[in-house]
């Protein structure tokens, strides 16, 4: 087709370069699937044999727990933040506190925050065992309450900053981080702590995220589960699925999950102490710490896990608009980067590469790849039909095991999703897989790309009320 414009030298170099690159791709897409077909077997094994052997067996009910201190950074969240504290004071566990770092919020968060649960200004020193910018007021409720709520206002600084002052005031050796718009099931905490309790080298545990736009929760229960009416949160949440469902589970099997989402997360005081604390600055301050903890104690030689409970369940928004979501996983993939050029010393594990092929570069290999094979096809090197065939396939099994997750998560639900959205849900899982993450590659090599090194900030995503009777 262009073999004109070449001589027969160049024509051959280019020919060559064009069908082992097309030979890459394709290997690097039939890796990718038989991972995530793997890891989607293994997380539906590991879920359904924990329930059997629930049934199998009595579970012991006792009242061990570990005091944990729950932080929440917040910033502009007078939307939402009423009905997260109030999920909180409904949790099934026995020692806990609450503490809100408000982070120079613009709005009315201090405010509501004050009023609904009639906090009043207390002066109590703060000790600085990690660096976070000072404190303006403090505020707390009634000691007689059951729960204690404190609330910190302080300087902007971020939400790492604002983690590292919750870390500073915390008064429990366990300290759980979460986002302001998050809800959690009431056993959640229960959930989290049975790893620390299980093995005394666990130094962090994740849970499971899932989406609360559109479902209706009672007390920080959910009632009624719904697929979010808009597209793009919808999409999310089979992306969200399949992913908790697939490597969250698998990598936690050899240590190896590199993120605790930051919108739900339980630590060890004293091991991220050690590690000098959240680090601002950081776009993924989230994936970051849990790098710097996987490295500090591998470059130490120490025993630790890091666990993912996945009986564990928050709730949390997600963006609603195209331009929220690309907004968001620039930060993300740029986080990403951050996290794992600081710590190039795990690059003899096994999941360092995970995430630095399947992760960081999978955009500029999805997409480049996608070209190459158009040239190729350009140069007679491959057939066009065979080639459509592939993709094709490799789409519809990515959507294949975007639906069973979804299913999976359904069936082991005590409030069952809608007939009308699991319709839905076939209806968007080629789409989600084909034309959003297409999207969504665009965005994170972009991002990449035009880097210019930015410092961490909050962002300006917009919040909706939750649905909460």
């Amino acid at each position: 087709m262009i073999d004109f414009l070449l001589t027969t030298f160049e024509l051959e170099t280019v020919q060559t370069i064009l069908y082992y690159a097309s030979i890459f791709f394709v290997i690097y897409l039939l890796g990718y699937s038989t991972f995530l077909f793997v890891s989607v077997l293994s997380g539906e094994n590991e879920l359904f044999e924990n329930i059997k052997n629930q049934k199998l067996k009595n579970k012991i009910h006792n009242d061990y727990y570990v005091p944990v201190s729950i932080i929440v950074p917040a910033y502009n969240e007078e939307v939402t933040i009423k009905q997260t504290i109030e999920s909180l004071l409904n949790l099934n566990y026995t020692t806990y506190e609450i503490i809100i770092v408000n982070d120079g919020s613009t709005d009315e968060t201090v405010d509501v925050l004050i009023e609904v649960f009639n906090l009043k200004e207390v002066h109590r020193p703060i000790r600085k065992k990690i660096v976070s910018k000072d404190s303006i007021g403090t505020y707390e409720n009634n000691e007689d309450q059951k729960v204690p709520i404190r609330l910190i206002d302080k300087i902007n600084g971020g939400k790492a900053d604002s983690i590292n002052m919750g870390i500073n005031a915390s008064l429990y050796p366990y300290f759980v981080c979460m986002d302001s718009d998050s809800i959690l099931e009431e056993d959640s905490l229960t959930k989290m702590a049975e790893p620390i309790l299980e093995h005394d080298d666990v130094i962090a545990v994740g849970s499971k995220i899932h989406i609360s736009n559109d479902s209706v929760f009672e007390k920080g229960k959910l009632v009624e589960l719904r697929l979010p009416k808009k597209i793009i949160p919808a999409m999310q949440v089979l992306e969200y699925e399949r992913s908790f469902l697939a490597s969250r589970i698998f990598l936690d099997k050899f240590n190896a999950n590199l993120i605790i989402s930051g919108a739900f997360g339980l630590f060890d005081k004293e091991a991220v102490i050690e590690v000098g604390g959240y680090q601002t600055g950081s776009m993924g301050e989230d994936m970051e710490l849990i790098v710097k903890l996987h490295s500090f104690y591998r470059s130490n030689d120490l025993p630790y896990k890091i666990k993912y409970a996945y009986e564990a369940v928050c709730w949390t928004q997600a963006p609603e608009s195209l331009g929220d979501l690309l907004k968001q996983r620039k930060r993300w993939h740029i986080g990403l980067f951050q996290s794992l050029s600081q710590h190039r010393n795990l690059l003899k594990t096994g999941s360092y590469w995970y995430y630095l092929i399947y992760e960081l570069l999978s955009p500029f290999i999805e997409l480049i790849g996608f070209f190459i094979t158009l040239l190729a096809w350009a140069f007679g090197l491959l057939n066009i039909q065979y080639m459509l065939f592939f993709f094709l396939a490799y789409a519809l099994f990515g959507s294949m095991l975007t639906i069973i997750s979804f299913l999976t998560r359904n069936s082991l639900s005590d409030a069952k999703i809608r007939k009308m959205d699991i319709v839905r849900a076939f209806l968007l899982a080629i789409p989600e897989n084909i034309v959003l993450r297409f999207i969504l590659a665009w965005t994170r090599m972009a991002s990449l790309l035009f880097y210019r090194g930015e410092k961490t900030k909050w962002g300006s995503i917009k919040r909706v009320e939750i649905n909460y009777d």
